[in-house]
């Protein structure tokens, strides 16, 4: 029986539990010292009676985390619970500077006693509020979750799951907020130790305080403790590490290529400081007086496991002894777990969901047992062995670049695809808009585990493998200067037996060569595995260390540690674990087996493509820059945009690109005509004629618009920086055109809307009414805000070409309209 203790009281693991030592609860009394102003070096722990009915509200302040962190500007954390969200079974606020979260925790009366998991489900929002921003949609309502909350919602769940006791079956749901962010240092971290200390203060049975940090490093290879914005842009390693006082339970993050002994000095470095945190949880538990319930937890008859172990070591040890495939393994394993639960459940009546808890336990045994005795697994291989590998490169003949990268069953589809700056990934964000050069997106139909299931938008899983995979790639890529293109990698998973992320990760770079991408060197991944004798304990130096796992060793081991890099160092690193803890000289050893398999890999990659290729494929369109006078920019888009549509068309570019501070990107497939492009623009600048070096196009003739009146007109062109409307008819006999002007993005609105062509599209509308706002630079301004803004101007603006009389307002209309708009964008 494991003790684990808690001030002095001791608080009996629930995996040891039998019926005959139940209890209701288990309260941790309130230390009366604690209420009285405990402090610490660290930490100092306040009760005050200022709560709603004078009630008590108790609040701990973290002062610092670290001796060794230089950063004087670093302001307290404050934990506080008692005041808001009491109805919760658990809940705080957190702060640190200007930086406000609110997280709760809450469980439903009674268990679902037909599950044999824990039903933890965690929700995570930016509020756009907390920066004094509000949603693009027009109801102003925060959507769906955007792709870097569902990450922070995986950062919050993973360290937490496997510290919940066993048997624990009530619905439990961990909610999140950011309330206020001040933009100097990132809320995730603190989103971690926020949800994990409600969950603590909550009658939950979760064994330990979890706590997190952020770790980076500075030019001078000085470790920096949770840095800020600014310092995490240019710091060589972004580390977000969780654990408890006694070890490790999950680390994620990415590097450029960092050491392994480096990064090992970076964990530890930020567990020093989850010591005191989780130190000073503890205390202020015991301040606030926490309640445990284990009456609830479903726990396996007396004698359960000693009869599956009786019965059915055997039969598993045969089974493992056969080294066959995915299929046949599995199906062996399924009707062998039958066999189990027919023959006991007449013994065990109403106990098939304990039966399997415990014919798995047994599996997960006699796998390590297995392994240890004979260092063998049970496909076969030893336990520092790869899975045979077979790529193909360059086997789609369209595609910029492609790969099919098979390891064992696993296998992955990856392609490249090259574009200009038009194709940049747009990502809304507290910080503002985020637009990515490079991005890795990762589908995982349910065909390649040979079932049938939704299909639709990308699920928390593939998201946060997408996310992974792409991080391990950004360290090699070059810089834009060096490769001015956009670059988006896609992996579809085809077949899945394990680490489908790491697979992602050797096809993508494999398909980036194919495609002609000059990237610095070649990267590859791997995920290891671990098996322990005692899987509810920390790791130790029975641990057994397991290269490229399989999907059956991740289900039944311990450990998921995925670890990508190059031949000299690590680009990125997942941990998840299924005990109590990973002690770093397991870590240190997983990490050394990690770079004998990633070595391995990339020899592989090498023997089909070593380099990138020497020329990109004749499908990527050819792009080029070159800067020009920012004053200059209304001449080269000329009145609506007549001048860049010309330049666009006369020289057939693919895109010319214009920025607000000069810098203009073309690309075409015919590198001359680029050139000549820019030759015209420089000419054209400089006061040469337009018109992109052709007979000079006929211009609007009749009369000019009046500065402040209001035109409907239609619209003649939609771009991301904004819509072309023709306010005034051109001749009747077509020899002159109409006038058009530009409603900038800004103007088409009164909320920020960051996706033009969505937008109009949603509105369905050919025709919009704006407001003339003069001429600036050379360009025709126009206005549909300013319309909007007027009085009853929602349903003047809205008037349609086809039911002009009978068109919605505004109010009904758009409530939907943008926020398709938007949302759209997030996904």
């Amino acid at each position: 029986m494991r003790l684990l203790l808690i001030s002095s009281y001791v608080f009996v693991s629930a995996v040891a539990f039998s019926p005959l030592h139940r209890q209701s609860y288990l309260r941790i009394p309130t230390s009366l010292s604690a209420t009285n102003g405990a402090t610490d070096e660290y930490y100092s722990i306040e009760t005050t009676n200022d709560g709603p009915q004078g009630g008590a509200v108790h609040k701990i302040i973290f002062h610092k985390l670290n001796d060794k962190d230089t950063d004087t500007d670093m302001p307290p954390i404050v934990i506080e619970t008692g005041k808001i969200g009491r109805q919760a079974a658990g809940a705080v606020t957190l702060t640190r500077g200007d930086s406000v979260l609110y997280a709760t925790a809450a469980r439903d009366e009674k268990p679902k006693a037909e599950i044999d998991f824990l039903p933890l489900s965690v929700e995570h929002q930016e509020r756009f509020s907390s920066a004094g921003l509000t949603s693009g949609s027009y109801n102003k309502r925060d959507g769906r979750a955007a792709e870097h909350e569902i990450l922070t919602c995986r950062l919050i769940d993973r360290p937490i799951r496997p510290l919940v006791a066993s048997g624990w079956r009530h619905e439990t749901q961990l909610l999140s907020w950011v309330l206020s962010y001040d933009g100097i240092r990132s809320c995730d971290p603190l989103a971690i130790v926020s949800s994990a200390t409600a969950l603590y203060l909550s009658d939950v049975p979760l064994l330990k305080p979890v706590a997190a940090v952020q770790v980076g490093m500075d030019e001078d290879g000085s470790f920096l403790l949770n840095p800020t914005n600014e310092q995490m842009a240019k710091s060589a390693l972004h580390l977000t590490v969780a654990g408890t006082q006694d070890a490790i339970l999950m680390i994620e993050g990415a590097a450029d290529f960092l050491p392994e002994e480096i990064f090992l000095k970076a964990v530890q470095h930020g567990h020093d400081a989850i010591q005191i945190l989780c130190k000073g949880i503890k205390e202020f538990g015991e301040t606030v007086g926490i309640t445990k319930n284990l009456e609830t937890l479903k726990l396996p008859p007396d004698g359960l496991q000693q009869r599956v172990d009786e019965l059915f070591t055997a039969k598993v040890d045969e089974m493992y002894a056969t080294l066959g495939t995915k299929e046949e393994q599995g199906a062996l394993m399924s009707a062998l777990q039958k066999n189990v639960v027919e023959t006991l459940e007449e013994e065990f009546p109403d106990e098939s969901i304990a039966i399997k808890m415990a014919f798995k336990d047994l599996l997960s045994r006699r796998m390590f047992e297995r392994a240890k005795t004979t260092g063998m697994r049970a496909d076969g291989r030893e336990l520092g062995a790869v899975r045979r590998i077979d790529i193909e490169a360059g086997f789609l003949p369209r595609v910029h670049g492609s790969a099919l990268f098979t390891r064992g069953e696993t296998q992955a589809i990856a392609t490249a695809t090259l574009g200009d700056s038009g194709m940049r990934q747009k990502i809304d964000k507290l910080d503002g808009l985020e637009e990515k050069r490079f991005y890795l997106q990762y589908s995982f139909p349910p065909s390649s585990v040979g079932e049938t299931g939704r299909v639709g938008a990308p699920g928390r899983r593939e998201v946060g493998h997408g996310n992974l995979a792409e991080r391990a790639l950004i360290p090699t890529l070059p810089s834009e200067e060096e490769f001015p293109y956009t670059i988006r990698v896609e992996s579809l998973i085809t077949e899945s037996h394990g680490s489908s992320s790491m697979a992602s990760v050797c096809g993508g770079c494999l398909s980036l060569m194919d495609a002609g991408v000059p990237i610095k060197k070649p990267v590859a991944g791997i995920a290891m595995g671990m098996l322990l004798g005692d899987k509810g304990g920390l790791s130790d130096e029975n641990a057994l260390i397991l290269s490229d796992i399989t999907g059956t060793e991740d289900a039944l081991g311990t450990m998921d540690f995925k670890v990508a890099g190059d031949r000299h160092g690590v680009t990125t690193f997942q941990l998840d674990i299924k005990c109590e803890g990973l002690t770093f000289e397991t870590m240190q050893r997983a990490l050394e087996q990690a770079r004998q398999g990633r070595l391995h890999i990339l020899d592989e990659m090498d023997k089909v493509l070593s380099a990138p290729r020497a020329e990109l494929p004749p499908t990527v369109p050819k792009i080029m820059s070159f800067t020009v006078p920012s004053e200059s920019l209304g001449k080269i888009i000329g009145p609506g945009g007549k001048q860049i549509r010309a330049i666009i068309e006369d020289f057939e570019l693919t895109n010319m690109d214009v920025k607000d501070d000069g810098k203009i990107q073309v690309s075409s497939f015919n590198a001359q005509k680029m050139k000549e492009a820019e030759e015209f623009v420089m000419n054209l600048i400089k006061g040469g004629a337009g018109g992109g070096g052709k007979t000079e196009r006929a211009k609007y003739a009749g009369p000019d618009p009046v500065e402040g009146e209001t035109y409907t007109g239609k619209i003649t062109g939609i771009h991301p920086f904004g819509v072309f409307v023709e306010i005034l008819p051109g001749s009747e006999d077509g020899s002159t055109p109409g006038l058009e002007g530009l409603v900038h993005v800004s103007e088409l609105a009164r909320d920020r809307i960051r996706n033009c062509e969505g937008y109009i599209k949603s509105l369905g509308v050919e025709e919009l009414t704006v407001k003339y706002l003069g001429v600036e630079k050379g360009k025709i301004r126009l206005s549909r805000k300013a319309v909007l803004e007027e009085p009853n101007g929602e349903r003047k603006s809205e008037t349609r070409t086809s039911l002009a009389s009978s068109a919605p307002s505004m109010e009904e209309d758009e409530l939907a309209v943008i926020a398709n708009a938007v949302e759209g964008v997030h996904e």
